[in-house]
């Protein structure tokens, strides 16, 4: 019998927008909370899992292509891109999606390529300036 997709014995295998470097991401629970857990390399970062299902409401309202403009928790994210929406008070949580203090940028690098494989999204594969909308 198949391990169904999503777990961590069995997590998505995705690749950034501009398809440069690989990832992994699984669905699981902590303190009672849906996440998701994004393994990059050594980094682990923990983002609600709400996220997919507020991201594709907004992009439906937005109803046209969005620059992802990701970011590092540290540095600004630039106004009207999914990672300034990943991060706003004015998102349904009411802030930061990421959820591991330190790590909770880089929204824009990794929840857009999840959204496109399980065919909530599209997105573009450029170098640079990649956007998503909704599908």
């Amino acid at each position: 019998m198949a391990i169904e997709p999503g777990t961590k014995e069995n997590p998505w295998m995705l690749k950034t927008p501009p398809l440069s470097s690989g990832f992994t991401m699984y669905k699981d629970t902590r303190d009672g909370r849906e996440i998701l857990v994004c393994t990059v390399g050594k980094t682990i970062l923990h983002y609600d899992y709400r996220c997919l299902e507020d991201l594709q409401s907004m992009l439906k309202k937005h109803g046209d292509w969005m620059e992802l403009g990701s970011a590092d928790e540290q540095k600004p994210a630039k106004e009207g891109t999914v990672e300034a929406w990943g991060r706003s008070e004015s998102n349904p949580v009411g802030g930061w999606y990421g959820l591991k203090k330190g790590l909770r940028g880089r929204f824009g690098m990794y929840i857009p390529p999840l959204m496109e494989a399980l065919g909530l999204a599209e997105l573009t594969h450029d170098p640079k300036g990649n956007r998503m909308r909704a599908r």
